[in-house]
This record gives C-alpha cells, structure tokens and sequence, in this order.
C-alpha cells in the first residue's frame, strides 16, 4: 500500500497543524527515550548518523549547516507538525506538502540573496541535503497515535525524498523549449562532513530559470539525485526522467545530468558505460556496489540496453564555453574489457567492438550510471533527444582550512563552477 494525500486528508492537515502546540506537549509513556514524538533511540541510516558528526570530535557540522542556511527552522517545523498528525491521511499530505516545500525553499535561497549576518552564501548546497537527512530520521523515529506497518514508513519516506529532490515537481509550462538538467548529493562525507557538491548547487540556481538565447525561450528544470545505489536499484532515474522522453507536453527538448568529477576541468563525457566498478568507496551508505575493474556488475534494476552509449549533446559546442578559470574536454578514455580477454584496458579514443564496460568515460560510479540510465532512456523512448553527462570540477576548500565549514576559496571555487556550468548549457542551446 503506498500512501497518497487527498483532498480529504488536507483537510485533516490543516486541522493537524492547529492541534499542533497541544498535541507537541502531550506527555509521553517513554521520557527517556522519546522528545515530542519521535523515539530516538531508533537508529537512522548510515547517512542519517552522520547528523551528529563534527570536525575531529568538534560540534555537529550538519547542525551548524542547518542553522546558517535556515534550513533547522523548517526542520523543526516538519517535526512539530508530525507529532500533530491524527491519521494516515494526514501523514502523507504532511510528508507531500513539507517535501515539496522543502525543495521550494532550497531553489529560492539558492537563487536569492540569503538574510542573516552569518548566513551561508545563497549557492550553499548543503542545506538542503542535511534537512532532507533530519526529515527522513525523523520519519523513521516517529511514533504516531495510530498504526503504521513498515511499508507505509518507507512510503513516506520515499515521498519525502520524491518531493525534496524536484521529480514531483519537474512540470514545464507551456510554449517553451524545455530542458532538464541534474545533479547529486554531497557524498565522501567520512572523509570530510563539511564537504558540498557544486553539481547539486548547480542544479538549485537552475531550477524554474527562463534563459532567452537566439531569440528561443528555454525553461530549464532541475533534479537533485542521492549517492546511493539503492535508489538507482529501484529506479529513481528511470522515474524521473522517463517523463520527459515520452511524447506530450511534458517532453523536454535536451536532458543533461550532471554530477562532480575531476580536479580543475569540466568534462562533456562521451561514452556511458553498463556496469558498476568502484571498489574503492561506497555510497553515502557504505554499500558498495559490487563490482570491481576486472568483475564489474550490472546493476539488477537495469533496462536491457547496448555495453556502451554514446552522448547525443552538442559536445563541440560546449567545449567551446568560456568556463575560466577551469578547462572543458571532450573525455573519449574508457576502461573496458576487450573481447576474448579477462583484463581491463585503457582505450584513449573509445570501446572496441565486443568489449566490456569496465568504466565509461564518466568511470564506474554512480556518475556514469546515472549518463547511461540518461542515455538508455533517450535511445528506448526517443532517440532523437540531446542528452548525456557533465562532469564538473572538483570543489575545495582552501588547503590551510581544515575545521571551518566555508571559507573564502571554497565559496570562490562553487561560484565558478556553478558560472562555468550554466555557459557550458548555454553553450548547448546556443
């Protein structure tokens, strides 16, 4: 059963929302292990524990991210709002509507000038990611007043991650050139908690953008996708962007996913590859996906698709945008598999017939599985979509900063990627 909001159950909400400093101070049966109504003695996930982590045994970092971009305020609104809800209903309109806010916030911040003497600047990803994180623990911790089975939490859940992350509300509106574009989550967290990911800041200044070029006006759309292997197992990408492939209004002009890659250059990669290969770093989970570069897997959710597809964007156009001061290349080096043979090899100029995917041109990550789920989409729905996968530079902080969560070059060094990414989509539509 997956639980869907009506227009009965807002109705329910808005009664939920008024009983919500009454029921917010009900005394509880478990003092010691319950605040309002949420048992935190329930684990969270792996990525949701990360919520307490600081810097070498400092304060939380997430929590000092919340804070500076506002984003606890509506965490702690979404909690004191769950503790009010009388019913089924009402959770899910709850979960649909606070989702859907939260996303429509993180895009306003990213695209306004931030209110607050030490607020975060507005291109600060990590809001948005950590609130989602604290959402979503809170979902898991919740005890309600009435009976919720262990499919009905994970539906809200998911709810929660579908209206945060854009795919519920990727709608274009009529009389416009329509064009999507992606971008991920932070991730290699444990090796440092303060880290953002300049696609995803990318993807909130995008999103609802009305750029006029040659005399065409494009609306562009955005989605933000989680590093995590399980979602791509249950088809979080085929969901989102299958839409926008099949004929009708909501058919886009030119798909673009998009997701952080190497250090000082933006690359338009050309090959996606089939398989999973990295052995070296899980998810934000620490769930590995399976394969390595001799062995690489396919994913168990994947379409039936070609080992290679190659990208349909404009690629020499876009290698063509003014991106200083980093650098565009068209990346053609794959690892794979030769026919016959049972070792990887590197090949600068693209696969040999028959071969292997060991690792696309965007590697054997879950970048170069979101290119080729993109591109598996396109050439099963409509081959004749541009679409494929940038890789953005690598966002640092300065070498001396070791404990503060910004400082000077990292915030210089987001605001160029973020620049030098909207001219290489310019540089696609123009």
């Amino acid at each position: 059963m997956r639980l869907r909001p009506s227009s009965f159950s807002r109705s329910l909400l808005v009664g939920a929302i008024a009983l919500t400093t009454v029921l917010s101070g009900a005394p509880s049966v478990q003092a010691t292990t319950i605040t309002g109504c949420l048992d935190e003695s329930v684990t969270g996930t792996v990525e949701e524990q990360r919520l307490d982590n600081g810097v070498a045994g400092g304060p939380s970092v997430p929590a000092e991210i919340l804070r500076r971009s506002g984003f606890d305020r509506q965490v702690a609104l979404f909690n004191r709002l769950l503790c009010s809800v009388p019913n089924p209903d009402a959770a899910a309109a709850l979960v649909g509507t606070q989702g859907q806010a939260l996303w429509r916030t993180a895009i306003h911040r990213a695209q306004h000038t931030p209110v607050g003497a030490d607020a975060l600047p507005a291109t600060d990803d990590r809001g948005l990611y950590w609130a989602r994180l604290s959402m979503a623990l809170a979902l898991r911790q919740w005890q309600p007043g009435f009976g919720l089975g262990t499919t009905e939490r994970a539906d809200l859940i998911r709810s929660l991650e579908y209206t945060s992350r854009g795919i519920t509300s990727s709608r274009f509106a009529p009389g416009v050139r329509k064009i999507l574009v992606t971008g991920f989550d932070p991730f290699t967290l444990d090796a440092d908690i303060r880290i953002g990911n300049p696609s995803g800041a990318n993807a909130l200044t995008l999103d609802g953008q009305r750029w006029t070029i040659n005399g065409k006006t494009y609306e562009i759309q955005t989605v933000m996708f989680p590093v995590r292997y399980t979602d791509f197992d249950e088809n979080m990408v085929e969901n989102a962007l299958a839409p926008h492939y099949r004929p009708g209004p909501q058919r886009a002009d030119l798909v673009m996913t998009a997701s952080q890659g190497r250090v000082g250059i933006f690359d338009l990669e050309v090959f996606n590859g089939r398989r999973r290969s990295v052995s070296s770093i899980g998810d934000n989970n620490n769930i590995w996906g399976g394969g390595t570069i001799s062995a690489p897997v396919v994913s168990p959710s994947m379409p039936a698709g070609p080992e290679w597809i190659t990208s349909s964007l404009p690629l020499a156009r876009m290698a063509q945008a003014d991106v200083t001061p980093f650098r565009t290349r068209v990346n053609t080096s794959v690892l794979e598999i030769p026919a016959g043979q049972t070792q990887p090899v590197r090949q600068p100029n693209g696969p040999t017939p028959g071969s292997i995917a060991s690792e696309g041109t965007g590697g054997g990550y879950l970048s170069n599985e979101v290119a080729y789920r993109n591109t598996l989409q396109r050439d099963l729905l409509d081959p004749s979509m541009p679409a494929g996968h940038l890789h953005v530079p690598v966002l640092s902080f300065d070498p001396a900063n070791k404990t503060a969560i910004t400082d000077p070059t990292y915030e210089a060094n987001r605001e160029a990627i973020v620049s030098g990414t909207h001219a290489v989509l310019r540089a696609a539509l123009g």
